[in-house]
Order: structure tokens, then C-alpha cells, then sequence
């Protein structure tokens, strides 16, 4: 806990100051673009292969690993709901994951939604938003992509937040018992996965399509990312899914 509010802390200093700048800024761009360039490689010999061989895949096998990540996504969201002071939403968040993680047989099947109990899925960045922190530089970083200051604290911030990452990620440091960082990488990686076979057209058609690439990507980054922080649908590209996958 001493950990969270120390990191919690030194976000919104950083927060009054430096992240003050415009959200188009950027620190490092002749990096990030090459940053850019590898992880476009990266996707074209590995990650896009995989995504379309899973697109093979039986339909119900791609809803329920996209339902299993989706519930597992919803652990997160609550204590952000709670940061953010809505109840209603933590209220919601926790009743869908006790729904599908035992109804719905760990989450493979979505029985909340049809409930009525959908999850609005939050994370750090999006709470620090609601806040009035302000994105800080954009810069693009190795296999996990576009990023801005803000958003890499929060990512941090989030595995001391995120109840799956304490039992996983953190296990050994919280509980002293030997962590299980391969189950948090395999869940993570099988929603960007999922995430990569859902929007396989949509990024055939933004490669084909973009005179700039790394700036279309860009965009779309920050109008999604202030999309989720107001929870609107009027942001452009809502045919993209969660792209913090």
C-alpha cells in the first residue's frame, strides 16, 4: 500500500509539472520512429502470422479466449472505479467478474452482459486523466507500442493496482511465494492477440491506406486513449477495440 501511494504520489507531482505539455508533443521522435519501424517488423514475421492463424481458429474458441482476458481485464477496473469515485461502476465491474468467473466457467462465457452487468474497463491512465493529468510526451516503445508519460507510469502504477498481477507478477514480492510472471504474460499476450485478430482489416486497411503510418497510428492512439477517459463514443475510430491491449 506504501508502494501505491508513493507511486500514486510522484505521478500527480510529475502531473502539476512536466505534464503540462501538449498531448501532440513528442520526446523522442526520430527514436520512436525507429522504435516504430521494429515493432512493425515484429508484427509483420510474428505477431501477424499468429493473429491470422488464430482468426482460423473455431469461432467459439476466439469468444472465449476473448471473454477469458476481457473478465480478467475487469479486476483492474475495479479499484480504478473506486479512484475515480464510482461505485456504481466498481459495483458493476465486481458483479461481472463473480457472474462470468463461476456461471460463466472462468469467464469463458459473458453471462454478466446479458444481465445487464457490463464492465466500462479502467485503468490507471484513464483515472489520472479523470484527474486532469495531462498525457506528457507520446513516444513509442519497444513490442508494447505507442505510450506517453503519462500512460508508462500508470502501466507501473497498474501492476500494484491490478489484483491478477499481485497474484502473478508481484507473487513473490507480496506473498513471498514464487511468482508466476509466465501466467500475467500469457493472459496479456493472448488478448493482444485476440486484440490483433479482431482488428486485422482495420489495420490492413490503415497500413494501406495512411501516407504516414507512424502518425495515423499515433492519432489513433490519443483520440482512443481520450475516448476511454471520458467514456464517449463521439471520438473518432470506433471501430478499433481496446487498444491498451
Amino acid at each position: 500500500m506504501r508502494k501505491i501511494l508513493v507511486l500514486i504520489t510522484a505521478i500527480f507531482l510529475i502531473g502539476s509539472s512536466n505534464l503540462r505539455a501538449e498531448t501532440e508533443k513528442e520526446c523522442f521522435e526520430k527514436v520512436s520512429r525507429s522504435v516504430f519501424k521494429f515493432n512493425e517488423g515484429l508484427d509483420n514475421i510474428i505477431i501477424g502470422p499468429i493473429s491470422r492463424g488464430y482468426n482460423k481458429l473455431p469461432e467459439p474458441i476466439k469468444k472465449g479466449t476473448g471473454n477469458f482476458t476481457s473478465n480478467i481485464a475487469t479486476l483492474l477496473s475495479i479499484p480504478n472505479h473506486l479512484l475515480q469515485g464510482n461505485l456504481d461502476g466498481a459495483g458493476d465491474a465486481f458483479g461481472s467478474f463473480l457472474i462470468n468467473s463461476t456461471l460463466g466457467v472462468l469467464g469463458f462465457a459473458d453471462v454478466a452482459s446479458g444481465l445487464g452487468l457490463e464492465d466500462t474497463q479502467e485503468d490507471l491512465s484513464q483515472t489520472l486523466g479523470v484527474y486532469g493529468v495531462r498525457n506528457g510526451c507520446y513516444f513509442v516503445l519497444p513490442v508494447l507500442g505507442p505510450t506517453t508519460v503519462r500512460d508508462s507510469f500508470a502501466m507501473v502504477g497498474d501492476t500494484f493496482l491490478d489484483p491478477f498481477a499481485t497474484m502473478t507478477w508481484r507473487q513473490k514480492e507480496v506473498f513471498n511465494r514464487t511468482g508466476k510472471k509466465r501466467e500475467y504474460v500469457g493472459v496479456k499476450s493472448a488478448a493482444a492477440v485476440d486484440f490483433r485478430g479482431d482488428n486485422e482489416k482495420n489495420i490492413k486497411s490503415l497500413k494501406e491506406n495512411s501516407i504516414d503510418l507512424y502518425s495515423a497510428t499515433k492519432s489513433i492512439y490519443l483520440q482512443n486513449k481520450l475516448k476511454k477517459i471520458k467514456n464517449s463514443d463521439t471520438v473518432e475510430d470506433d471501430e478499433w477495440g481496446n487498444l491498451d491491449n
